[in-house]
């Protein structure tokens, strides 16, 4: 279906890959790996003709149809969300594809109400889930996808992949996750050493072979090395001596004529940095007592009780909407309970890992100024040495903060963190938007981490890697594991190591009831009063949810409008005229950055009201 023969590219004076040849047929489902500039997204752009190779060609079978996923944004116009997952589908088809369209943006976890709205009012994330099912309604024969589980939640990521599992056309895609291409793949393509190396099975088996695969290389080298030496000394100690000179002369020959092995690559960098140490915290971390949380008349957490502890590293795992991100902003002092008490403990210093990283960077700063903008500011070359370690190089670091992608965004995020570390760590979904190389560096930076850590991820690697206790959360019940993920894996018999992430455990025994919500304990039968009262709280989340259902409709409507004024504003500006008259020009620049953060905030606000209202169910 795609071949691709001695395709050579240079960019900016470097080679990133030349000599690359392979064949991908119908139906193969392929992961393409590699550290950041390797190319990746080079060799998808020659493979989408956006831009053509230096040398060699990439050539298609004829009627080969290809869908593309960028990472981070794609285009949408007036289409309602159901019309973009239909683009392409011609009118007379579109009646029966429309069906199919609604199931998959139901598995993308797009709500009904969700079919009829702009598409351009939603937030970059919910976009991109729109294009994706655009993608899977059209069915093309190759699918590639560039990180297309960076904006899906757990329960949409498990759907998204149980469907590619019955695909029927061939997937070429650039991953992180790990768990994602083990499910997927029949093969890694390894951009490395300027070529691309096939590898046969998933992306265990790859790594397998690949370190098999060094370790001969390592040895070889080694071995040629020592021969080339050996007849080096030989050259040295007789090339001046007449009766060896003939001798020196033909080794010297031997010498020139040898095939030299490339030296070994060293393996992907794991960051090393040892970052200044938090002051040592009191035993008890924090304690949750009798705690209510309400959204409205939604009840979220009745009489919760929970107490960390110094160095525990908890993972917080459970369905959907069960309360985890609400835990985590409890524990944070973000959200303010109704009832109860939240007690930090002695010498505690807190540090919160959002989920959406501006909310805690700056857009108009530099990177290097974001990364010292410290309570207990650090020396420029220390920022610039984590910077380094987390890909920010060279000019780099000069960048705006507000023109960084999402995988920068959380990069960044996480040097501030580490430059003025807490003693007690939230961390909502870290590992979103990076890459392996940077996952790799993050838990390298927090397995030198001295403090305590609670964190939410959908990341088995790195639940691996960093939990050594597990806390389930469902329906207002917390049910700990005094053990890592292995551990509450094997506890609970889940099915797999992902499917474990989002489980209810309503059949299952809980080690410690006493971590249950008081809602939760025991039960007896209901009397009228009762009854009454739970009519009466119905009712009440009625109220509640129509109120929210509101909310949202004003904010669609405002960020419609704000929308349209800030494209009539870019329309403006964008004509080189525009700019005659110096002073309207910058005062309509004032306004379109006053209505970009007015978006920013209203978007933000849409997303906390809809995870409201999925949460009431």
């Amino acid at each position: 279906m795609l071949s691709v023969s001695n395709i050579e590219k240079t960019y900016a004076g470097r080679t990133l890959f030349s000599g690359v040849s392979f064949h991908l047929q119908r139906g193969e489902r392929i992961g393409l790996v590699g550290p950041n500039g390797a190319g990746k997204s080079t060799l998808f752009g020659l493979l989408l003709g956006d831009g053509t190779p230096d040398a060699g060609a990439v050539m298609w079978e004829k009627g080969a149809s290809v869908g593309f996923l960028p990472q981070e944004s794609a285009p949408v116009g007036n289409q309602t969300v159901l019309e973009l997952a239909l683009d392409h589908i011609p009118d007379n088809l579109r009646w029966e594809a429309e069906p199919k369209a609604k199931k998959i943006l139901r598995g993308l976890a797009f709500r009904q109400s969700d079919f009829e709205r702009a598409a351009r009012t939603l937030s970059g994330g919910w976009v991109m889930r729109a294009h994706l099912a655009r993608l899977l309604v059209q069915e093309p024969d190759l699918l590639l996808l560039d990180e297309p589980t960076n904006h899906l939640d757990l329960e949409s990521l498990l759907w998204f992949q149980d469907y590619l599992q019955g695909y029927p056309g061939a997937i070429l895609m650039i991953s992180h996750d790990r768990e994602f291409l083990n499910a997927l793949t029949d093969g890694i393509f390894e951009i490395a050493r300027g070529s691309v190396y096939r590898y046969r099975g998933n992306y265990d088996d790859y790594v397998r072979e690949k370190a098999a695969r060094e370790a001969q290389h390592e040895a070889a080298f080694a071995n040629q090395q020592r021969e080339i030496a050996k007849l080096q000394r030989f050259v040295d100690r007789f090339k001046a001596k007449a009766s060896k000179a003939s001798s020196a002369q033909s080794k010297m020959k031997l010498i020139e004529k040898l095939d030299v092995l490339d030296a070994p690559e060293t393996a992907d960098k794991t960051v090393k940095f040892r970052f200044p140490q938090p002051r040592k915290s009191g035993q008890r971390v924090i304690n949750l007592k009798n705690l209510d949380f309400s959204y409205g008349s939604t009840q979220v957490y009745n009489g919760l009780d929970l107490e960390i502890e110094r160095g525990q590293r908890t993972v917080l795992v459970g369905p959907n909407g069960a309360g985890k991100s609400t835990l985590l902003k409890l524990l944070a002092g973000v959200l303010q309970p109704q009832g109860g008490t939240r007690e930090l403990g002695y010498n505690v210093k807190l540090g919160y890992f959002a989920q959406y990283r501006m909310d805690t960077l700056n857009p108009n700063h530099t990177v290097l100024q974001s990364a010292m903008d410290l309570p207990d500011p650090v020396p420029e070359v220390t920022a610039r040495t984590l910077l380094g370690s987390f890909l920010f190089r060279g000019d780099d670091v000069f960048k705006p903060v507000g023109v960084l992608s999402g995988g920068e965004k959380t990069r960044l995020a996480l040097v501030k963190l580490l430059l003025d570390p807490p003693n007690f760590l939230l961390m909502d979904e870290p590992t979103t938007h990076l890459d392996m190389g940077s996952i790799d560096a993050l838990i390298g930076a927090l397995e030198q981490f001295e403090g305590t850590l609670v964190f939410i991820s959908h990341d088995v690697h790195f639940i691996r890697a960093m939990a050594t206790t597990v806390l389930h959360v469902d329906a207002g019940n917390l049910t700990p594991y005094a053990g890592d993920y292995q551990y509450y894996l094997d506890k609970t018999r889940a099915a797999s190591a992902r499917d474990a992430l989002t489980a209810s455990l309503t059949n299952h025994q809980p080690e410690n009831p006493a971590f249950q919500s008081s809602e939760n304990r025991g039960s007896s039968s209901k009397s009228k009063e009762q009854k009454r009262a739970e009519a009466e709280a119905r009712q009440a989340k009625s109220r509640a949810k129509k109120e929210i259902e509101s909310r949202i409709s004003q904010i669609e409507s405002t960020l419609e409008g704000k929308e349209k004024r800030r494209t009539e504003i870019v329309a403006f500006l964008q004509d080189p005229n525009a700019w005659s008259d110096a002073a309207k020009a910058m005062a309509l620049q004032g306004e379109h950055d006053k209505i970009a953060e007015e978006i920013d905030s209203l978007t933000r606000e849409w997303e906390t009201k809809a995870g409201e209202l999925e949460a009431m169910g």
